[in-house]
């Protein structure tokens, strides 16, 4: 029986809870430097990765040529990336950041993919990944923000653009190695080196907070991020990455907004507005026209 589905279903939980954690980091932003809050994310997460990995696969090495390579992995897609992605949204609206950050970032996977692995783009998948390029456009512009190209905008623009090209390759880069390595260990390694590198660019801060005021709300964010959308996520979607590959698989970040959108609601009584209603129906239908192709063929 084909259980396809079940990645998917992973990838589309993943993204939900992407997108639930913008309202928890916003409350957190209040009291964290963003570096610190990415290190704190990540750094809490390392020791639960090597113990899972230590439990699932009986061992936690890998040789030091994979060390290296996964040394630049997290470098690149852990310590850049996540920086600046918190510097873009920063820099610019909360729209233009999302709108730059998530629409092109599957169609770079899908450009940059012949560099890395040989997979098949169908027609299915052109047609799928427009209808749900455009259904997150309208999630994005239907909002109250809209999008803004006011000059004061334009350095978290081109963070927010080039999030979406790193974020592809290192995704991508990721692929090579999970033909020998699983998911866990290879997601292990490389948000550990990423740690490593994103130390010393918190020093600063950790003395800017007071950590005897913080509250359970505090804690509460912090192991959401930890547990939830770190050690859980980063092992599912790898998993779901691989064994669907990384074009269809990066389409579902769409379902990132679109989550973001319904936490707004949920918790900040934001509005929803009708144009967000139809992008969300484009968006969901594109993905699961993607997900009811019969056969995809991946030549290793």
């Amino acid at each position: 029986m084909d259980r396809k589905w079940i990645y998917y279903l992973g990838l589309a939980l993943v993204s939900v809870i992407w997108g639930a954690n913008f309202g928890v980091s916003r409350l957190a932003m209040d009291t964290f430097d963003p570096v610190l809050f990415s290190f704190l994310r990540f750094g809490i997460a390392v020791p639960f990765f090597f113990l899972i990995l230590r439990w699932k696969e009986g061992s936690v090495g890998i040789p030091l040529r994979t060390a290296l390579q996964l040394a630049a992995i997290g470098l690149i897609g852990i310590t850049t990336l996540e920086i600046a992605v918190m510097y873009s949204i920063k820099y610019t609206t909360l729209a233009n950041a999302s709108l730059l950050n998530v629409a092109p970032w599957p169609i770079f996977a899908a450009l940059f993919g012949p560099l890395f692995v040989r997979e098949s783009i169908s027609p299915r998948l052109i047609v799928g990944g427009a209808a749900a390029m455009f259904g997150v456009c309208f999630i994005i512009l239907g909002g109250s923000e809209g999008f803004n190209l006011s000059s004061s905008n334009m350095i978290g623009n081109l963070l927010a653009f080039g999030v979406s090209i790193i974020g592809a390759l290192f995704n991508l880069a990721t692929m090579p190695l999970m033909k020998q390595y699983s998911a866990l260990r290879v997601s292990t390694w490389y948000i550990f080196f990423g740690v490593l590198f994103m130390f010393p660019l918190t020093l600063g801060s950790w003395s800017k907070v007071d950590w005897s005021a913080l509250t359970v709300s505090h804690y509460s964010a912090i192991a959401y991020n930890v547990l939830i959308c770190t050690v859980f996520a980063f092992v599912v979607w790898n998993a779901c990455m691989y064994k669907i590959g990384a074009a269809r698989a990066n389409f579902f970040r769409y379902v990132v907004p679109a989550a973001a959108v319904a936490a707004g609601y949920l918790f900040f009584d934001e509005s929803i507005t009708g144009w967000q209603l139809a992008g969300t129906v484009f968006m969901a239908a594109g993905l699961i026209w993607i997900s009811l192709e019969r056969k995809r063929k991946v030549i290793t």
